[in-house]
């Protein structure tokens, strides 16, 4: 074998490799863990911006869904909903832009190239009814007691305050209140437009912590 045909050869055989380790690491970053950075203010005083995290997706597999008190990242909808729109009997959340053909896809989805996505705390889980009144949330009648509160913060909502979560959903809000756009505004979050659960926060070391 001549010179030209084994520096062919070692070319071909780098290309593999280096084509499994990019296939490798975006079904590890797709379906089990990856890093973010906290963009916004909406997670105060849980999560501050520019605070890293680990977020795990091993739900992709598992199918077992995050919990109330988990907090999640999740694709951000595509419009809010106005008091004169809403419908408490569907308050589920809009996602219009569709992407169309594999590439696409791919390039949206797994390589979330151009895509917005949002970090909260999941408040409610399927079927339970959701009352916002008086600063309050209640979960089935029974106001929810949340530590992870600044002190004196009221939770309003003049779109969806009186609801029952559908099935397939989940119901987020940030733990800073008046300054999170969540489902109060756009309505509930369907499971497969959830992208991730908050496992590890690892930045600033200093504020390292387990979720």
């Amino acid at each position: 074998m001549n010179i030209r045909n084994l520096v062919t050869k070692e070319i071909i055989e780098w290309i593999i490799c280096i084509a499994i380790a990019i296939i490798l690491t975006l079904l590890f970053r797709y379906f089990i863990a990856t890093p973010t950075v906290v963009q916004r203010v909406s997670m105060y005083p849980t999560l501050e911006e520019n605070q890293r995290l680990i977020v795990t997706r091993t739900f992709r597999i598992t199918k077992n869904m995050p919990k109330r008190g988990d907090i999640v990242t999740f694709e951000a909808p595509s419009t809010s909903y106005s008091s004169g729109t809403k419908d408490e009997s569907n308050p589920v959340a809009i996602y219009s832009n569709k992407k169309r053909g594999i590439f696409s896809k791919f390039l949206y989805n797994v390589i979330e190239i151009n895509k917005i996505s949002y970090i909260k705390r999941v408040i409610a889980e399927p079927g339970e009814h959701v009352e916002i009144e008086d600063g309050k949330v209640f979960i089935n009648g029974k106001e929810l007691e949340e530590k992870y509160l600044q002190p004196d913060v009221t939770t309003e909502s003049s779109i969806f305050n009186d609801f029952i979560v559908p099935e397939g959903y989940l119901f987020c809000m940030g733990d800073n209140r008046l300054k999170s756009t969540d489902c109060r505004e756009f309505g509930c979050i369907p499971f497969d437009k959830i992208e991730g659960k908050v496992i590890l926060r690892f930045w600033p070391l200093k504020n390292i912590k387990k979720f």
